[in-house]
């Protein structure tokens, strides 16, 4: 099934250059991807660009019914737009819909909405939202819900609202709320955006976990309480820490059926066994669960040899050891820099993640980002490292290092902790359980913290490291990062933006804002029944495409 997201029904300029930089070799064919669909061309028409025929979907046989247990750590539900980790979106899914969907190969699918088109030089974007929507309250969907949706995405008062920084050209900085005029309802089927300035993340954002859209009646508590929505599932048991479980609503006709097929499952079990990759182990060989959220270390050889099926998928994912500024010593530049200096990231990469990813370089931008520009490497010394720390004075300082208690992070920050120490150091650390880490992750002093991928580079600069933004846990703030961010932000040539790309990168290490020392891979088990259910990139679960094989 064709899906059509560009109304005019030809290329936008931008994507005719995309193509030709695709074909030059300055972008990869996911890159191109979610560039060119990210302006409104399909699937099938980004890939007739660069020459290709559209990869046909295989014929489903997709059988219908059962119930799919997967272990997750289950947290509690809040507003989406205040939504900070995966496990939440994926929950609040089984009622909530987007306006668009990132695919596994780069590529943005639309959702609720049919189609958007941009105009040439990404400033205004005309949204088309799919007709024949319901909520399962049986209130006609409309382009006033989108409106709605996106208003309160711009409401930066709301603390915590990592929207608002994805919507920057919409909100009037003098309010911090929607710019008067930014956001316009058409007709019952359309909205046009007018952006203050040209913005190629603006689509991708919608795509974002705290994205969903929710009902004019939400009150901005528990989504699980009165779960209005438009999605196909409804929770029927929201036990923080134990258990979650979403049933087909039997009352609700679901419009992606007729798009895309599903829902198959009538039940869909998240099942709580903590942070202990043993217990999930446990789980799968007593037939407790059929599939994990997340295999990582070790327990990947574990659940091969037990003979769980494995999805792997390269990724931009990643953990990031950062330096709070607003907690001295670490407002001292020259103390960050001296710890970043004492660390291998390739040691930590080996110690840490038992090497399954691929070395990163403290700045926070992929190789697999289509913006990433090739700059050097961090360096490593840690001779100079402690006198950096000797002559700033704090060479007898003791740090202490926190993390959650997941293995693998725990391990990754072992393995830099180590590395401190070997250099004449002092550390300290401190494992902490997900049920106290997460209530206080943005104000440690010196921790560590993953971070799902983005497929836009600029993406994940503008959530973590803009001056003042929700999710800023470096309280890194530069007048210069953040203009060159804006200016990366508006540029639709490949190469004039690496340049900028490449300005950004070198400021990030020479600030010594994080030591980030990897970007890994990323595994999923789950036994031979299971399907359609392969991890994807950023860990969303789409649940209409997963079922069980009788």
């Amino acid at each position: 099934m064709t899906i059509h997201h560009n109304p005019r029904g030809t290329a936008h300029p931008a994507a005719r250059m995309y193509a030709a930089e695709h074909e030059a070799g300055q972008l990869s064919r996911r890159e191109f991807m979610t560039r060119a669909t990210a302006l409104g061309l399909s699937s099938s028409a980004a890939f007739g660009l660069i020459g290709l025929p559209a990869p046909v979907r295989a014929e489903s046989h997709a059988q219908m019914g059962g119930t799919l247990r997967m272990e997750m750590e289950t947290k509690a539900m809040k507003d989406p737009r205040l939504a900070d980790w995966g496990e939440i979106h994926n929950f609040y899914r089984g009622w909530l819909d987007y306006l668009a969907q990132y695919e596994a190969d780069g590529s943005i699918t639309p959702m609720l909405l049919e189609s958007w088109e941009a105009n040439d030089d990404a400033t205004q974007f005309t949204l088309k939202v799919r007709p024949g929507v319901t909520w399962n309250n049986g209130d006609p969907f409309t382009a006033e819900d989108v409106a709605r949706n996106i208003t309160l995405w711009c409401d930066g008062t709301v603390e915590g609202n990592s929207m608002a920084s994805r919507m920057v050209q919409l909100v009037d900085p003098e309010t911090n709320m929607a710019r008067e005029g930014a956001i316009e309802v058409v007709d019952d089927l359309t909205v046009r955006l007018n952006l203050a300035a040209p913005d190629i993340t603006v689509i991708v954002s919608m795509a974002d976990y705290p994205a969903a859209i929710v009902h004019s009646s939400f009150d901005g508590g528990d989504l699980s309480a009165n779960p209005i929505g438009t999605g196909a599932y409804l929770p029927v048991i929201n036990e923080v820490g134990v258990r979650q479980v979403l049933e087909r609503n039997p009352d609700h006709t679901w419009w992606g059926t007729k798009v895309f097929g599903g829902p198959y499952l009538d039940r869909i079990e998240y099942i709580d066994y903590g942070t202990d990759p043993a217990a999930k182990v446990a789980a799968a060989e007593s037939g407790e669960i059929d599939i994990t959220y997340e295999t990582t270390g070790d327990f990947i050889d574990i659940f091969d040899a037990i003979g769980w099926q494995k999805s792997e998928v390269v990724t931009a994912s990643t953990i990031v050891v950062r330096f709070n500024q607003d907690s001295p010593p670490f407002d001292n530049r020259d103390v960050r820099r001296a710890l970043q200096m004492a660390v291998d990231n390739e040691i930590v990469l080996e110690l840490g993640y038992n090497g399954r990813g691929e070395v990163a370089e403290n700045h926070h931008v992929c190789p697999i980002h289509p913006e990433y520009a090739q700059v050097d490497g961090p360096a490593y010394d840690p001779a100079v490292a402690k006198a950096m720390l000797d002559e700033a004075g704090f060479g007898d300082e003791t740090f202490e290092l926190i993390s959650l208690d997941d293995a693998w992070q725990a391990s990754t920050c072992d393995a830099v902790a180590a590395q401190l120490r070997d250099a004449g150091i002092d550390v300290q650390r401190r494992v902490m359980p997900g049920s106290t880490f997460w209530n206080g992750w943005l104000e440690y002093p010196f921790s560590a913290t993953d971070w799902a991928m983005r497929p836009l580079g600029v993406q994940v600069l503008a959530l973590a490291y803009k001056s003042g933004v929700p999710w800023n846990e470096t309280a890194y703030s530069s007048e210069e990062f953040d203009a060159l961010l804006a200016e990366a932000m508006s540029l639709a040539d490949v190469e004039a933006r690496r340049e900028v790309m490449a300005r950004i990168e070198t400021l990030l290490q020479e600030d010594g804002v994080v030591i980030q020392p990897y970007w890994r891979s990323i595994f999923r088990h789950y036994t031979e029944k299971v399907q359609g259910a392969e991890m994807h990139p950023s860990f969303e679960h789409h649940h209409y495409r997963w079922w069980i094989k009788a």
